[in-house]
């Protein structure tokens, strides 16, 4: 007998509440294997492939690619017994979307018996907990299962009521736009934030008629990455007082060991710059001065300073998503090529859009290289959780006085962006001089290890 399941939209263990359909890997008429990757979806950290936890065919696609879901919501429809007739496995809804449809849909058929209830097997996290959103099967009068009545014929649009969850038509009412006007792209054709939101910032139509005002300015939705990006970095700017030194430094004997270190048979296989210097110079300088790597908690019993005994190095990334800042896990306890490999390796994956909320979350400390940008220096926001952030500029050619004369030499502007209630002038000034001196000294990092 055939047999319809529906994959709900998991947690993806970082407490998100929703994730955008970016790609599907399958279409009806698919067959799909338990956990095979069947869609990619964005959530505010990063893109994640979702493994299918049934094996079948796919029936039915419930989400377009792009449109937004909240966890919880059926993405997909898979027939776990194509071959024998068709007969739908009931969908445990969230009582908002379930209000939001009720109006809508053709009800459900009949289950079996109950499956005991399991978690979806997800790529990370823990997936949606089991049990939350129950829906009883409906029932004739006598209390036996209802059949599946033939397809309800369409009622008119201008008799319908918009399909749209309660959240959706709260939005909508907040923006005066009327849902009956807009065409949802949503699963089912339901109407989302973003159709909402589209509907609300066209122009309207005695504006239509002038084109050539709308091709002046561009619209481009807050959402994803840049969306968490945003409230993250404006909590930081006004939640930590920041306070930012500079110091510039001749990078020379930097640029002359990168360029050693890329003929040495260890690094053979991996990229060596000057940013795995910086890199390191950091890991020695936390290491001297531990309360730089630390973080200020606002607890129940009152304020605490936290300070990490490892170092979780964040690189901050630019990518077509947006800034995110992966980060080397227990970077203090790799030697410099695995350091180097495992840089190389991150930013490659992060600008791939491949990182994983696990590479992004947990850092302690970061570097940002605006150098690569072709710029001097900057003021950097602290990463939300960190005490500290260092900016590491661009490495040009600049008149130096070396060794009582004056010289064309490899200079660098370094900047230190510290939360000044953990890390006060002393500290931060000494943290920032121990990494220029090892820039322009390499082998002061050697003489600490």
């Amino acid at each position: 007998m055939s047999e319809l399941k529906h994959f709900k939209l998991p947690d993806v263990g970082e407490g998100l509440t929703e994730a955008e359909i970016v790609r599907w890997h399958v279409q009806p008429g698919d067959r799909v294997e338990v956990n095979q990757t069947i869609v990619e979806i964005e959530t505010a950290k990063a893109i994640v492939e979702l493994p299918c936890p049934f094996e079948g065919v796919v029936a039915e696609l419930l989400a377009t690619e792009g449109a937004t879901v909240d966890v919880g919501v059926p993405i997909i429809a898979v027939d776990v017994a194509p071959d024998g007739p068709a007969v739908a496995t009931p969908v445990s809804e969230p009582p908002a979307q379930a209000a939001a449809l009720k109006e809508d849909l053709v009800p459900p058929a009949p289950a079996a018996a109950p499956e005991e209830p399991k978690r979806q097997p997800v790529l990370v996290g823990y997936g949606v907990k089991p049990g939350a959103t129950k829906r009883r099967p409906r029932k004739q009068a006598n209390g036996t299962p209802a059949t599946v009545p033939p397809p309800a014929r369409p009622q008119p649009v201008e008799n319908r009521l918009p399909l749209a969850k309660p959240p959706v038509r709260k939005l909508a009412k907040d923006l005066g736009v009327d849902l009956s006007t807009i065409t949802g792209t949503g699963p089912q054709g339901s109407i989302t934030r973003d159709d909402v939101r589209s509907a609300q910032s066209a122009p309207a139509p005695q504006e239509a008629a002038a084109p050539a005002a709308a091709e002046r300015e561009e619209r481009i939705p807050v959402k994803g990455v840049r969306k968490t990006t945003a409230a993250a970095m404006v909590g930081s700017a006004f939640t930590a007082p920041h306070v930012t030194e500079f110091l510039q430094v001749d990078a020379t004997p930097t640029v002359e060991a990168v360029r050693r270190l890329r003929e040495l048979p260890e690094f053979a296989e991996v990229k060596v710059s000057p940013l795995l210097l910086v890199a390191k110079a950091l890991l020695t300088a936390v290491a001297r001065n531990p309360m730089v790597n630390a973080t200020w908690v606002d607890g129940p019993s009152g304020a605490e300073i936290v300070v990490k005994r490892y170092v979780n190095l964040g690189i901050a990334a630019a990518t077509d998503r947006g800034l995110i800042v992966p980060n080397v896990k227990d970077a203090q306890a790799r030697s410099l090529p695995e350091l180097a490999a495992a840089l190389a390796g991150l930013t490659a994956t992060a600008r791939a859009g491949k990182a994983t909320p696990a590479d992004l979350t947990g850092g302690t400390i970061t570097i940002t290289n605006v150098g690569v940008f072709g710029v001097d220096t900057g003021t950097p926001i602290i990463t939300p959780g960190e005490s500290a952030i260092l900016a590491f500029g661009q490495i040009r050619d600049m008149p130096w006085v070396h060794e009582g004369e004056l010289a064309v030499r490899k200079v660098t502007t370094l900047a230190l962006s510290f939360d000044h209630r953990v890390i006060d002038g002393e500290l931060g000034s000494r943290v920032l001089r121990d990494v220029g001196a090892m820039l322009e000294d390499p082998l002061r990092i050697l003489a600490w290890d």
